[in-house]
């Protein structure tokens, strides 16, 4: 028989826009569970799966030119969108936006399907990521509303599951898709899951009886916050890359942003129902838990970015070898993130679990950092389930420390303001690093001697240095590992910065 779940006091589900029954039973949050895992599923698996299949979407929509925003599209407006879901959400319940979430992606995904060019297909992955946004944060934010916070960790930690194995299998699925039948399949596959999700979530989110305020959309707000967002990303997508680090359009995006941004403070300390409301980060335990999992998720994505890089241009393995032999790191976070979940609920705290995984994952990218083109992949599958598993433990203590610090009624608020966070923690890790071992790269061979043209070429897998003569070789792959050293350098740099920022936290004890 199902014990139930531990209710919140009677005033604070007073404050909260969601009515819940006062308790929930094992079976009811697993029914809720199996709806928002699906969320989980679409949300997380569009984010990587159609990695693999750009050359193939290159030749047929005959274009070579712009296809990272394929992938940054989706990333911009998933982002941009997690807060707005997150405060309509606290006003209106959880339903009232998944449903409508769960229809505009798979109305996107079947747009994308049929795209017959590239900038269609930007523009409706575009539209397919405003969707995603908010399978992501009421998937979080659902939990919260039907699970008490010493309780969540257990069941973050099947999200945490979903979402790391996801990332394993996307990339693979993606691969297997193409080449058994189309690219514009990887999209389609959307519509069943879709349906599924739809139905499933309908049934078990009807329990969240949602009282609906009056209240106003801070749209201004939302805009402002898409610029602010799409700015950052901008400078790092371009700097360094299509134009000079120090040039006039990196430096005017600089000066939007930061305008931007004070705009938006001003917007949201003089409006009524803002989108991340001021008061949230007047806690010390949010700001620095939100902080803590912005680090976290970037090291995560530059080390997914980096490590399959490593395999290819250092060990000569090919792109389905290197998706299988990082299989430890994301494996290690998958683990990470199960252990916290269950370590918060019997410890009933999330600091320590924090710290601990900040200190693994800095000795793991330390690790990393010294392998060379003759280290055996056993090393190095060691050294990645050591950094893996480290940051995986920081992910589930992150959040729950969030939403129990939050008010009850900022829960949606909270939980969409560090996924955001997350969200820019993973474009910021990914592009740091990647510009990072471009530069060192380029660096190196110019201090051997040889051409910059290289460094576009071997960074894509090409076969440029196969043409050099031996000694030519040598300087390029020493180049590699110059590069590669700096930046799982610059990754256990930040997960050392995560360890400082969660030290002076306050270990709040969990609400049972």
């Amino acid at each position: 028989m199902n014990a139930p779940v531990p209710s919140l006091p009677a005033a604070t589900l007073a404050e909260s826009p969601v009515a819940a029954s006062p308790a929930f039973t094992r079976g009811q949050v697993l029914r809720v569970l199996s709806g928002i895992l699906l969320c989980m599923l679409l949300s997380a698996i569009d984010q990587n799966v159609v990695v693999p299949a750009v050359p193939a979407i290159a030749a047929d929509l005959n274009s070579y030119s712009h296809l990272a925003w394929i992938v940054s599209a989706y990333l911009l407006t998933s982002t941009a969108a997690t807060p707005i879901y997150g405060k309509l959400s606290d006003l209106y319940g959880r339903r009232a936006l998944l449903l409508p979430a769960i229809v505009w992606f798979v109305f996107a995904s079947v747009l994308c399907g049929f795209a017959r060019s590239l900038p269609q297909l930007v523009v409706f992955r575009a539209l397919q990521g405003i969707g995603g946004g908010g399978l992501l944060v009421m998937a979080q934010a659902s939990i919260a509303d039907v699970v008490a916070p010493r309780e969540r960790g257990r069941y973050q930690a099947y999200i945490s599951g979903v979402w790391a194995a996801a990332s394993i299998a996307g990339p693979v699925l993606g691969g297997w898709v193409t080449d058994a039948a189309s690219w514009r399949w990887i999209f389609w596959l959307n519509v069943p899951i879709g349906a599924a999700a739809f139905v499933l979530s309908d049934r078990a989110l009807k329990m969240l009886k949602a009282r609906r305020l009056e209240a106003r959309v801070d749209y201004a707000g939302a805009a402002l916050l898409t610029i602010a967002i799409t700015c950052p990303l901008l400078i790092l997508s371009w700097g360094g890359d299509a134009f000079p680090w120090l040039s006039s359009p990196i430096l005017l995006l600089a000066l939007v942003t930061g305008l931007t941004f004070a705009a938006l403070f001003v917007q949201e300390c003089n409006v009524s129902e803002p989108l991340l409301p001021p008061r949230l980060f007047r806690s010390p335990v949010v700001s620095l838990a939100v902080v803590a999992g912005f680090l976290a998720t970037a090291c995560i994505f530059a080390a997914a970015f980096l490590l399959p890089l490593q395999f290819q241009l250092l060990h000569g393995a090919s792109a389905s070898d290197a998706g299988a032999l990082i299989v430890p790191f994301l494996g290690g976070v998958i683990v990470g993130a199960f252990l916290a979940g269950e370590a918060t609920r019997w410890i009933g705290r999330c600091k320590g679990l924090m710290l601990a995984g900040f200190a693994a994952g800095a000795i793991g990218f330390l690790l990393l950092a010294g392998v060379g083109a003759t280290t055996s992949h056993a090393v190095i599958a060691l050294d990645m389930l050591v950094a893996g598993a480290g940051i995986g433990l920081c992910q589930t203590p992150s959040l729950v420390a969030v939403q129990n610090a939050a008010e009850r009624r900022d829960v949606g608020a909270a939980t969409a303001a560090l996924l955001f966070l997350r969200s820019m923690g993973g474009a910021f890790g990914s592009t740091l690093v990647g510009s990072l071992l471009a530069s060192r790269f380029a660096a190196r061979l110019a201090a051997g001697g040889l051409g910059h043209s290289l460094t576009l070429g071997v960074l894509r897998g090409q076969s440029d240095a196969a043409q050099l003569d031996a000694a030519g070789r040598l300087v390029a792959q020493a180049a590699l590992v110059s590069g590669f050293h700096l930046a799982f350098l610059t990754c256990a740099g930040l997960a050392a910065l995560g360890f400082l920022v969660t030290l002076p936290m306050r270990d709040l004890p969990l609400r049972g």
